[in-house]
């Protein structure tokens, strides 16, 4: 995948966001289109990939800080538009059947473009606390902590595309946490992951045309963050670290400019 230029990036957005607001205000709109927002935008993004099955209604509600009845109707919606398809029974729910639908965009832009300066700081911090994290992991590295380390690795060089590299990474991820033996920062980092967002628990894994690129370059970073840590080399892994997260901010970028029309990465 080719990177994003962040200071082009943030040019046009910064056009794009002030042409937006030469526009006027926007209308307020209503819990349910909000939330019908949110769940749209976090599929698009890859927080929840096609045959992902979405939380429960109960457990949506909570973590969007919605009434059941709510996230109920968002859901239809959702259904209506293709994007999910729900079964009934043991083993039944809502599951993802499109990440992006023609209609998508529109929520997309509204989403992202009013989070965007958020995000976009918070991503930076959550960068430089992997960064800080990769250290202390590389510092404080026990014998078991490489041997999981490295069965991570393999673990996520053996996945396929989508979910299952979605699930491998938060589990490297978790295990460079666990490397550095130190809770707080663990902490922290979780409260900074979650702000960015937008209703599920796992790390945004990107639209569909840019994924399986993105998870090779996802490879190359591990490759390079573990063999720093397992040989504590600090300052590497801190730099290896930050710069790895720094795809998240990248793939937010992709996704935004692709709803307002102005092009997706890759090349």
């Amino acid at each position: 995948m080719t990177a994003t230029d962040p200071s082009k990036s943030r040019s046009s957005l910064q056009t794009e966001a002030a042409s937006s607001a030469l526009r006027g205000p926007r209308m307020s709109i209503s819990a349910a289109d909000e939330i019908t927002d949110r769940l749209i935008t976090a599929i698009a993004i890859g927080e929840y990939l096609p045959g992902a099955r979405l939380p429960s209604e109960r457990d949506l509600a909570a973590s969007l800080q919605a009434g059941r009845m709510t996230v109920r109707s968002a859901i239809a919606r959702l259904v209506q538009e293709g994007l999910l398809e729900t079964s009934r029974g043991r083993g039944g729910g809502s599951f993802v059947r499109e990440q992006w639908a023609a209609s998508s965009s529109a929520s997309v832009e509204r989403t992202l473009s009013a989070r965007w300066e958020s995000m976009r700081d918070t991503c930076e911090a959550v960068s430089l606390l992997h960064g800080t994290i990769a250290r202390a992991a590389a510092a404080s590295r026990t014998n078991d902590d490489v041997r999981v380390l490295r069965e991570r690795l393999e673990a996520y060089r053996a996945a396929e595309s989508g979910q299952q590299s979605q699930k491998a990474d938060e589990l490297l991820h978790i295990a460079i946490g666990e490397a550095a033996h130190n809770a707080a920062l663990q902490s922290v980092l979780f409260s900074l992951e979650s702000r960015v967002s937008l209703a599920a628990p796992a790390h945004l894994w990107g639209t569909q045309e840019g994924m399986p690129a993105m998870e090779l370059r996802a490879l190359v970073d591990h490759e390079k963050l573990i063999e720093a840590i397992c040989g504590g080399h600090v300052e590497r892994s801190g730099s290896i670290g930050a710069e790895h997260a720094r795809i998240d901010l990248e793939l937010i970028e992709i996704a935004l400019r692709k709803a307002s029309g102005s092009g997706v990465g890759p090349d």
